[in-house]
């Protein structure tokens, strides 16, 4: 026994990438992906343990184990099998899920050294899978002869609509976007998540059955109630798309973006390409983004790959406070990202034509934990500095459309806005509606919204067939 644990290699494969000084002039995919042989000796590394760990920090409960078991002999089919039976968008996944906080943060290797790259297992696969020409169709139940409609197409609704389909549902999918993927597709940069990997699995949901309806803004085209007249149950996954602002002096100057605003030109509208497509986008040459979450590194990253010379992320807080994900926070770094920490905007002075120039700021020092467990930021008296910027992103986090709800008026909604729904269920206390994902916890992650789904489609599934 003692032989074979000395056999155990706690060293895991690394991940080709692209140099930083080559990627942080293009878009293309940072991240270069496992080869056959890499994931091969990966997936050797798994001891594949009785207590599965792994699974039980996914929040939709992929079954971990057996996906890299069959990848590790070579069974590539069921190895893809294994893994879509319970999550509908491994592509996506493998490449943005915080695996590092969850599946590899409890798996055993961990205690001794590197985890299992799960994550990278999981891309290969599923790029593996993409790659085939001919593709087993998923098994799906008979007909029920019930209808859901699935309003968002983003993680929760993707996933939702998905399971729901699989399940012998009538699933219609309706997207307020002219594409459907929602946050996927216009708040993730191409360098992290591929547009061609987020379509390949709305494609796939499609094939399940899903009609997916686009520029349907639910709300104004119809409300909730008009949907259930037509419908036997309503899942809600409307995300969390409105942005926060700083409110401070300046903040309507030209040349200041939401991150919301600057991500969406950027990515869905694909403002990089301009003018192959017709979307300007002012970024100036030194730039300022304010927040330090994946949304802050996404929209740094972007600027800098538009021309700036400078890149600041201003925040707060200390590096150890920044809520991004550390693999983001060292590619900005990489790529020469700087980062101005203790530092917050206190107002923004712009120029004869309405334009800002520069950024007034004052030094920050970390308090007592706050409600969020991170010490609180407390102003420096008399540190304040000016910043030379010609383009600002405030990246600050958002809060929901309040569109739905208000036109929903029979169903409980919180103070921040957000549709109050039990956590388990995802039931409203509307009949008939379900809610999940961003609309109900506030921003959060892609594979949280999964969960949401998953479990909310099990809800209305029981819902329907006792009916």
């Amino acid at each position: 026994m003692a032989d074979e644990k000395q056999k155990i290699n706690l060293n895991r494969v690394s991940m080709p990438k692209q140099e930083p000084d080559v990627r942080a002039h293009n878009f293309d995919e940072v991240a270069q992906g496992y080869t056959m042989e890499m994931a091969m000796e990966e997936a050797s590394r798994c001891i594949q343990c009785k207590k599965r760990n792994c699974v039980d920090g996914c929040p939709v409960n992929v079954q971990i184990p057996d996906f890299i078991l069959a990848l590790r002999e070579g069974q590539m089919w069921d190895a893809a099998r294994a893994l879509k039976s319970d999550n509908a968008l491994p592509g996506i996944c493998g490449r943005v899920c915080p695996q590092e906080s969850q599946c590899e943060s409890v798996c055993t290797l961990a205690k001794k050294g590197a985890p299992i790259a799960i994550g990278r297992l999981e891309r290969f696969v599923a790029d593996w899978e993409k790659a085939q020409a001919e593709k087993p169709k998923p098994e799906i139940a008979p007909p029920t002869g019930k209808k859901v409609a699935v309003v968002g197409s983003g993680p929760a609704g993707l996933t939702a609509a998905a399971d729901l389909s699989k399940m012998g549902h009538k699933v219609t999918l309706f997207e307020a976007l002219h594409v459907a993927g929602g946050v996927l597709m216009y708040g993730i940069p191409e360098f992290r998540l591929p547009k061609d990997i987020v379509q390949g699995e709305v494609e796939y949901v499609r094939s399940l059955g899903v009609e997916i309806v686009l520029n349907a803004v639910i709300g104004k085209v119809e409300t909730v109630d008009e949907l259930l007249a037509d419908f036997d149950a309503a899942f809600l996954a409307l995300g969390a798309g409105a942005p926060m602002f700083l409110n401070i002096p300046g903040e309507n100057l030209n040349g200041i973006y939401s991150a919301n605003e600057f991500l969406t030109r950027t990515n869905l509208m694909k403002a990089y390409l301009f003018p192959e497509y017709d979307t300007p986008i002012k970024v100036g040459k030194r730039v300022v983004v304010i927040g330090a979450g994946n949304v802050a590194m996404d929209s740094a990253r972007c600027a800098l790959r538009q021309g700036a010379e400078k890149v600041y992320v201003v925040y707060r807080r200390s590096r150890s406070e920044m809520p991004a994900r550390l693999e983001e926070l060292e590619n900005a770094e990489e790529e020469g990202i700087i980062f101005k920490l203790l530092t917050n905007p206190k107002q923004f002075f712009g120029d004869e034509k309405g334009w800002v120039k520069s950024m007034e700021c004052y030094e920050m020092e970390l308090g007592e934990p706050d409600e969020s467990g991170r010490r609180r930021p407390v102003k420096k008296e008399g540190s304040e500095f000016i910043m030379e910027v010609d383009t600002v992103v405030s990246a600050l986090g958002t809060y929901p459309n309040p569109l739905v709800p208000s036109t929903t008026p029979d169903m409980d909604v919180s103070k921040k806005g957000t549709i109050v729904a039990d956590e388990e269920t995802g039931e409203t206390s509307k009949a008939k509606v379900w809610a999940g994902g961003d609309i109900v916890t506030g921003a959060a992650t892609v594979i949280s919204a999964m969960g949401a789904g998953k479990r909310a489609a099990a809800a209305i599934h029981q819902f329907l067939m006792q009916g």
